[in-house]
């Protein structure tokens, strides 16, 4: 008995406490009135602004202006109506979950503003939730781990925030359109009638339509995604399996190449606005004019032309397995299903003819990477394995040229009794490029301690994050560092038997390219032996490391067929 009664007491506890807070409100009310007049207004324009921010709340950075929000939403008119003609617990009941989906609608506009700023795209409901971790471990390595801390914070809480405030303002509107439901129900068909005009003869007094549905064409764009993501991903699969060169004997890849050593650079964030951008074009210029003498002195040549990424800003692997593939991967579900299946990449092509070595020098992985196996990868040396003991910089865990000069000291330089192939991802020109690494003498390299108080000089990453003009510099200045690095180390060490093919995976993100700036980045193959450059003379490419503005633009999942064929690779069907 006395267990059920103290059950009842703490089941109406929290009734309880609900009342006496609602009874000391009133009290207050009565007590001040005029005060709690002026609350009451303030909340409901507070609700009033919170809901009419959202429905007309833009999706893109650049289009946050002033005029945005001077529009009649049409989702506003509809909701008015429909609060006004329900009973009071139904109100309620249609109010809380519609301003929970506007809500989440809101934080959905968020994400794809920050996507687009940052991969040049917007957000995929489906297949982008696990980009978020990768999001906060760039902080981490970028900031600090104090600042991932509270940016994960912060965003879990206005995850949580945003929904529930906005379910409380629309039931505060719907209780004060039925407190005044006469004059609320004429300003609604007033309302209306002007949405319908304005939309009717398409006026713009501001330059933009004063009758607005974005609401509706947010979720229309979110729901559509879904619907392509699902229908994608069937397609996709059907296309990774059909691959010209998948049954090829393996004593027919890649003949014209045999005894050398193929090397393919991936270059990181390395696009065409370093090449052609008015304030970072003037000095890696300047390198890859250089660059391309001092090859010429040590008797290589070199020839360069366009690729068009699946990629933007980031998701660098997304390039990758686009350009070694043959296939257009631009998210996270196409790289799975091609990374599963048995399609015959650039890399495996050399791994299949049993002619040569395969390496991967990857200083930015540091956990493990399965999809070493279908890259045709028999070794790879990840950031532990390579041997460095230097300071980060930011994000990249060792400067390139370092990483190119382990690859020299580990395999490159060994003697060995077949030719090599490799692919070498370089980070140092990953954003937020600060501090930017310097070259030193390649004798002075050691373990990388060399470049303690290099890291420690440098410009602090969250000083030129937010700075436009310094991250344009520092982008400049980490290209001309890695291609450099590059450059020189195929001076060092390379022979009449090597072949450099280098590219940038992407562009970087819109505060350095630029917010129209296109997906090209540049790609260059380098050698001696002047066969291997004869072998692409219909390319129609540039001679030198810097393609000239109108040289050939491809689309990266072409380069696998025409490299292929190219050197000597027959198709033979799915």
């Amino acid at each position: 008995m006395r267990s059920t009664r103290f059950t009842r007491c703490a089941q109406t506890a929290p009734l309880d406490a609900a009342r006496s807070r609602l009874a000391h409100w009133r009290a207050w009310r009565t007590r001040h009135p005029a005060a709690a007049l002026v609350t009451r207004r303030t909340v409901t324009v507070l609700a009033a602004l919170l809901v009419l921010g959202a429905l007309l709340l833009p999706n893109t950075l650049g289009a946050l202006r002033p005029d945005r929000f001077a529009r009649i939403p049409a989702e506003a008119i509809v909701g008015a109506v429909v609060l006004l003609a329900l009973p009071r617990r139904a109100r309620r009941a249609v109010a809380a979950p519609a301003g929970a989906l506007l809500g989440a609608l809101t934080l959905l506009n968020l994400l794809d503003m920050g996507f687009r700023e940052y991969l040049g795209r917007g957000f995929n409901p489906v297949l982008d939730w696990e980009l978020l971790d990768d999001a906060r471990a760039y902080l981490a390595d970028s900031l600090g781990g104090a600042t991932a801390v509270w940016a994960t914070v912060g965003a879990v809480v206005l995850a949580v925030l945003v929904p529930v405030v906005m379910a409380l303002a629309a039931v505060r509107l719907g209780e004060v359109l039925a407190a005044y439901r006469e004059r609320a129900g004429r300003g609604a068909l007033v309302a209306a009638t002007v949405w319908i005009s304005c939309s009717a003869l398409g006026l713009q007094p501001l330059g933009t339509p004063l009758a607005s549905d974005r609401a509706t064409g947010a979720l229309e764009v979110q729901a559509r995604r879904v619907v392509d993501t699902v229908r994608d991903e069937a397609a996709f699969e059907k296309e990774a399996g059909n691959d010209a060169f998948g049954t090829t004997p393996a004593a027919e890849l890649v003949p014209d190449l045999r005894g050398k050593d193929v090397l393919f650079a991936f270059v990181e964030s390395y696009g065409r606005s370093a090449v052609e951008d008015p304030l970072i074009a003037p000095g890696v210029g300047r390198t890859l004019e250089a660059s391309t003498e001092e090859l010429a002195k040590a008797g290589f040549r070199a020839e360069s032309g366009w690729l068009t990424s699946a990629t933007y800003g980031g998701n660098s692997w997304l390039g990758h397995s686009t350009f070694l593939s043959g296939l257009w991967v631009d998210n996270q579900q196409r790289y799975r299903t091609v990374a599963s299946s048995g399609r015959l990449t650039l890399t495996e092509a050399f791994r299949r003819t049993g002619a040569w070595d395969t390496v991967g020098i990857m200083p930015g992985v540091r956990k493990s990477w399965p999809e070493a196996e279908f890259f045709g990868l028999d070794t790879v040396y990840d950031a532990s394995r390579l041997g460095y003991r230097g300071p980060k910089f930011s994000w990249s865990t060792m400067p390139d040229q370092y990483a190119l000069e382990a690859f020299q000291r580990l395999e490159h330089g060994r003697e060995r009794d077949r030719p090599l192939m490799a692919e070498i991802v370089l980070t140092s020109s990953h954003q937020p490029w600060a501090p930017v690494p310097e070259l030193v003498g390649w004798d002075e390299l050691g373990d990388g301690r060399v470049f303690g108080p290099i890291a420690e000089a440098g410009e602090k990453a969250a000083d030129v994050v937010a700075d436009g003009d310094r991250s344009k510099r520092a982008y400049g200045r980490s290209i001309q560092y890695s291609v450099t690095s590059l450059t020189q180390w195929l001076e060092r060490y390379g022979t009449d038997d090597t072949v450099l093919v280098f590219l940038g995976d992407h562009q970087p993100i819109a505060r350095v390219s630029g917010d129209h700036a296109g997906r090209d980045v540049p790609v260059s193959i380098v050698a001696k032996d002047p066969e291997v450059l004869d072998a692409i003379d219909g390319w129609n490419w540039t001679e030198g490391l810097k393609p000239a503005h109108d040289a050939p633009v491809w689309k990266m999942s072409a380069f696998r067929d025409r490299f292929l064929t190219a050197y000597g690779t027959t198709p033979s069907g799915s």
